[in-house]
């Protein structure tokens, strides 16, 4: 491999948000995207009153809702590095979409509300970002209104995540009073709605040095107080330790006000990894810069361009170097072909490109071929370890109000089914499509996209809690097994799962049939 080869996929910087809904992420990715030069214009979430939307909030149900239901691709160059940002969808009905995202990244930048802490879904997120073990950046939003102190945010952390934190800014003042932050790291203020110099240089001894309006306020003796403490008691910062997921560097900020995001960006690209090794099925470590093109596919998105009907499979570079036109083999099924149509993205902005290199992110025109998981080779054929799958809680029975659009239902259904969000099963005899979600609104989304992108109204009779459980064994289950209160169906695979009543109806089958091996997704 190439030097030059080498330092570009070096200079990736692959992470993924994540946050409660309405902690600002999709605002901070804005702004992010602002100092990249990808946008002139940052839109804001709640722009539904102006007609100016989030660029990274693409599907129409989520102009409307001021939501993000689907994982964004965004890519921009910003002081010698290229940046791609996936968006993830906060709202938890879609936390399996975000967890895929999350095996796609180096790193992740989770955003906290400065007046509501942590909350449950940042919980849910920042544990994957554990187990994986991947480093994790906190900013911690909206200084500029009144919320919890810092200290007690920053106790906060250490105790409900687990760990350890280190404030690589610090802010004075908040809410209406809110007047900068003080830069532990580079050593100087940003002060807040300045008409002067953007920073104000420290003396050796860590103070504003001159006279400044700002030294006369107890926000401003308050804040040194503050520091002079997480001095003396606090972590000591260890690139070695944030590298290893074990420390967060924490900064803060206002995302809509634009403040103290581009002082995160830059020292974010200072300390972030570039492309890390991905272990296979067979536990072998796949390196970025020793390897020829490898990748894998964490998502499939169907209609991103409704006029096309199109449908993309998102692939996450491994290792190596993609060229437009090089031949690839599919490891699931053995089959090599061109990689002709490809492209990257602003949101629903596409480019074609034909080249990009181990951390980006690519899409692959997709006419049925791939699954998600699926992983793609220019060398030797190997399959990257599997994604995560959840097991739906919730089911509904789904029929077309109109039977003459059954041609058009079945393959609305196919092609969302494939994107992941929702799971498809079908009754044994009569076929009736049964469909599985790990959260309500998902079922929103799908009746909303069968309507508006297939012109298909739906009927959607619910089925209620499930516990669905898989079959090992097969050969040994018996269709007088199945009743009201275990219903046994296929899913899209044609693999026979046990849907249950509930956690008694399982327990019970189980003492009845102790042959049959059950098992469970996540």
């Amino acid at each position: 491999m190439s030097d030059q080869l080498k330092n570009e996929i070096q200079n990736r910087r692959t992470f993924a948000i994540i946050s409660h809904p309405d902690a600002g992420k999709t605002t901070l990715t804005e702004k992010l995207l602002l100092f990249g030069g990808a946008i002139r214009d940052a839109g804001t979430v709640k722009g539904k009153k102006s007609g100016k939307f989030a660029t990274s909030d693409w599907m129409e149900i989520e102009k409307q809702r001021g939501i993000s239901v689907t994982s964004s691709v965004m890519q921009f160059d910003y002081d010698g590095h290229r940046v791609n940002i996936l968006d993830t969808p906060g709202h938890q009905d879609f936390s399996e979409d975000t967890y895929r995202t999350l095996m796609a990244v180096d790193s992740a930048v989770m955003i906290i509300d400065v007046a509501k802490g942590i909350e449950a879904q940042t919980v849910k997120l920042f544990k994957v970002c554990k187990m994986r073990g991947i480093p994790i950046f906190t900013f911690i939003n909206k200084m500029d209104r009144q919320g919890k102190e810092p200290l007690e945010l920053m106790e906060e952390l250490e105790e409900v995540l687990g760990i350890q934190s280190y404030a690589m800014n610090w802010p004075i003042g908040m809410g209406k009073e809110f007047l900068g932050i003080y830069d532990r790291y580079n050593k100087r203020i940003e002060p807040f709605r300045s008409e002067g110099d953007r920073f104000m240089p420290l003396d050796e001894n860590g103070r504003l040095a001159g006279e400044h309006e700002m030294t006369k306020t107890s926000y401003y003796t308050q804040a040194l107080d503050d520091i002079d403490l997480l001095n003396e008691a606090g972590n000591d910062f260890s690139i070695e330790q944030v590298k290893k997921g074990e420390l967060t560097p924490v900064f803060f900020g206002s995302a809509l006000a634009n403040f103290g995001v581009e002082t995160f960006l830059e020292t974010y690209l200072q300390f972030a990894p570039p492309p890390q090794p991905r272990l296979t099925q067979d536990t072998e470590l796949i390196d970025p810069l020793e390897n020829p093109f490898s990748g894998f596919i964490f998502k499939i998105q169907a209609n991103m361009n409704p006029a096309h009907r199109d449908r993309i499979a998102f692939v996450r570079i491994v290792s190596g170097k993609f060229e437009k036109g090089m031949n690839v083999t599919l490891a699931r099924t053995g089959k090599s072909f061109k990689l002709t149509q490809t492209t990257q993205f602003l949101a629903d902005d596409r480019e074609m490109v034909s080249e990009a290199v181990a951390g980006d992110i690519i899409g692959l025109h997709d006419v049925g071929n791939y699954q998600i998981g699926d992983t793609i080779t220019s060398g030797k054929k190997f399959q990257f370890e599997a994604l995560p799958q959840f097991t739906p809680e919730l089911f509904v029975k789904v029929t077309a109000k109109n039977v003459m659009k059954q041609k058009h239902f079945h393959k609305g259904i196919l092609q969302l089914v494939q994107e992941g969000a929702i799971q498809y099963y079908k009754t044994l005899h009569l076929e009736e499509v049964i469909l599985g979600a790990v959260g309500q609104l998902q079922f929103e989304v799908f009746e909303h996209r069968m309507k508006n992108e297939y012109n298909v109204d739906v009927r959607m009779e619910p089925v209620g809690n499930k516990i669905a459980r898989w079959i090992e064994n097969e050969e040994d289950v018996k269709e007088s097994m199945s009743s009201s209160r275990s219903m046994l169906v296929k899913d899209r695979y044609d693999n026979l799962v046990f849907l249950f009543e509930n956690e008694f109806a399982t327990r019970w089958f189980q003492d009845k049939n102790p042959e049959i091996k059950l098992y469970s997704l996540l």
